[in-house]
């Protein structure tokens, strides 16, 4: 099975919230993250042409936001992938028959401020710190506030957290507006011509060449 295929078995799993394909995490993308008000679950399908060898990267990008993070696999890579997983990651095999439940996942307690924030944009956290009444955070620069975030014991986990399911879930229907208004502008473009190719010169018969020479 390859990636669309397991996709297309797993979105109807996901009920309530909204969920986003290929979602910057890290140095990584989640390929889907099912978001609502109370938790994120990050996703990484892996279909049968797919290798392993980002799986310690994604684990540590995906260990440090998501509240819960689930492998969604074909049967060849079971034996292989369970090793590198720690437990709290659920497991979930995708066949033609369907998506089977190998492990299901658990509450991941590693989430950090500083990666759950890269998240969204700069001027999104410095809103947020402001809200919590921090001065001098409108200046930070990116590598500042990460640095703040690291350290500080003014900003809860939990209402960050929060303040980024937020953004995220209200961020999905503007990236529909702007794909959807990008489509109509497409459409609305004259189709491009392609340029006629040059006709190739009419070889000279060979009785021709030989009197030309």
């Amino acid at each position: 099975m390859n990636d669309p295929e397991i996709r297309a078995l797993l979105f109807p799993l996901l009920a309530g919230g909204v969920y986003i394909n290929e979602l910057p995490t890290g140095s990584t993308r989640a390929d889907v993250v099912h978001i609502t008000e109370h938790f994120m679950h990050g996703y990484e399908v892996k279909g049968d042409g797919d290798t392993l060898q980002r799986v310690a990267n994604q684990l540590r990008c995906y260990g440090e936001v998501y509240d819960f993070v689930t492998f969604v696999i074909t049967e060849k890579h079971l034996p292989r992938l369970l090793p590198l997983l720690p437990e709290w990651v659920g497991v979930l095999v995708a066949s033609a028959a369907g998506l089977r439940p190998h492990r299901a996942a658990a509450y991941n307690a590693t989430v950090e401020r500083a990666p759950l924030a890269k998240l969204l944009l700069l001027e999104e956290v410095k809103q947020y710190l402001l809200s919590l009444g921090l001065r001098g955070v409108s200046t930070l620069r990116l590598r500042e506030v990460g640095q703040f975030l690291r350290t500080t014991q003014l900003v809860p986990l939990s209402g960050l957290a929060h303040f980024v399911r937020q953004r995220l879930m209200a961020r999905l229907p503007e990236r529909l507006l702007l794909r959807a208004e990008r489509k109509a502008e497409r459409e609305r473009l004259p189709p491009r011509r392609k340029k006629a190719r040059p006709k190739p010169k009419a070889k000279k018969p060979a009785k021709a060449r030989k009197q030309a020479g």
